[in-house]
């Protein structure tokens, strides 16, 4: 006589209880996150090194700098995972206010105690020894709150007048004072964010087709001024202003095709050493794969490809529409930015001073960048149920707690 064989287990096989949350979203993202930050320190301590000693500085000066910022954003990060998502959909007209009147202040004339002229451009706040870029925070703002008027706008996207256009009616307040710091490529980044948010909301693709055709003269008008024309007229043509406008580019190049398939070795290459400019900031994916090869390069990638996807993945398990929405502008501020930094040191767009979310020297960018991960956790812990996430709405809509 056979015996029967059971095919399957009795007991259905599950993922382990993460500590983070139920689900495995949030381990891998914060996961994703701590490794890129380490290896974005570990890239800016030899891409900075040099130029720190040049101003007779320690040559670890912008690492402890950048160390100090990623401390703060990490308890960022753990607040913001910690936050109950209905206070952003709560919040989100006060903060955007906020973020706006701070843009205004960097920009009037008699602000420049607080807000001086740095590099030509006036774009930081500087108060009690505290300096912040509030261009920074209109990403989060303009993402949260887009992803609240996109709730209750469900179903007008299909009209231009009713959608589209009052969301452009106050995004052109943020990004108009963005525009005179000046910060083009900024501005430009914060409009996509809005319009991923409106997308994922359903948006329809002819009226950003529309808008983007409109958009054509101002854009023109803005590229054909000083600086960057030059930086048009070179990205066209590198041989045109090769020791000028394209020196960057042409350097950035030289420093990915001389790194090969495993890099010149960590701390040797050579295009740091004054060769290319902004080399821990604009240009720091450049020195990856001088210094690391495209073997580096691929590990980046991965790990940025990691945060796009399972940041996708939450976004389309999210408990709402404010969740999803907001899930969708949060990762496209990794993702966006990551792509945008990328294709600059490729010479595949013109230069435009975004940075590599987590590994470039700025701080303002890096807390952002960690509040936006922080945010992103907290819709994956809202999507399991985990107590304390969801917002209390009985309280303030008269809702029994049943």
């Amino acid at each position: 006589m056979t015996r029967r064989m059971d095919v399957a287990p009795i007991h259905p096989v599950t993922l382990p209880d993460t500590g983070i949350g139920h689900g495995w979203e949030a381990t891998v993202l914060l996961v994703a996150t701590l490794v890129l930050l380490c290896f974005g320190l570990v890239t800016l301590y030899s891409a900075s090194g040099f130029l720190a000693q040049s101003k007779n500085l320690p040559d670890w000066h912008y690492v402890v700098l950048q160390a100090g910022g990623a401390a703060i954003g990490l308890v960022v990060l753990w607040a913001c995972s910690r936050i109950p998502l209905g206070f952003w959909e709560d919040c989100a007209w006060p903060l955007l206010l906020v973020v706006i009147a701070m843009l205004v202040a960097i920009i009037l004339p008699g602000t420049t105690a607080i807000a001086p002229e740095i590099n030509g451009a006036r774009r930081w706040l500087v108060m009690w020894g505290i300096t912040l870029q509030p261009s920074e925070l209109a990403k989060i703002a303009v993402v949260v709150w887009t992803a609240r008027v996109a709730v209750r706008k469900a179903g007008q996207f299909q009209s231009f007048s009713r959608g589209l256009l009052p969301l452009l009616v106050v995004w052109g307040a943020v990004l108009f004072p963005v525009l005179l710091e000046p910060d083009l490529s900024t501005a430009c980044l914060i409009a996509v964010l809005g319009s991923l948010v409106v997308f994922a909301a359903g948006g329809r693709i002819g009226h950003f087709l529309l808008l983007g055709a409109l958009m054509v003269p101002v854009v023109q008008a803005q590229l054909g001024v000083s600086f960057r024309a030059d930086r048009m007229s070179t990205f066209r043509n590198l041989a045109v202003d090769p020791a000028g406008a394209g020196f960057q580019v042409r350097q950035s190049l030289v420093a990915l095709g001389s790194g090969g398939p495993y890099g010149v070795g960590f701390g040797e290459g050579r295009q740091k050493f004054g060769f290319l400019p902004e080399a821990h900031n604009d240009f720091i994916f450049a020195m990856v794969g001088e210094e690391w090869g495209l073997l580096g390069v691929v590990f980046l990638l991965s790990l940025y490809t990691t945060l796009v996807v399972v940041g996708l993945r939450i976004a389309r398990r999210a408990p709402d529409e404010f969740s999803q929405f907001l899930a969708v502008g949060l990762i496209g501020i990794v993702g966006v930015q990551a792509l945008l930094h990328m294709a600059v040191g490729l010479g595949l767009v013109p230069p435009t001073g975004i940075a590599l979310p987590l590994v470039s020297y700025g701080r303002s960018n890096q807390i952002v960048t960690l509040a936006s991960v922080g945010m992103l956790i907290a819709v994956a812990r809202a999507t399991d149920s985990t107590p304390g996430v969801l917002w209390p709405r009985w309280r303030r809509r008269g809702e029994s707690r049943a």
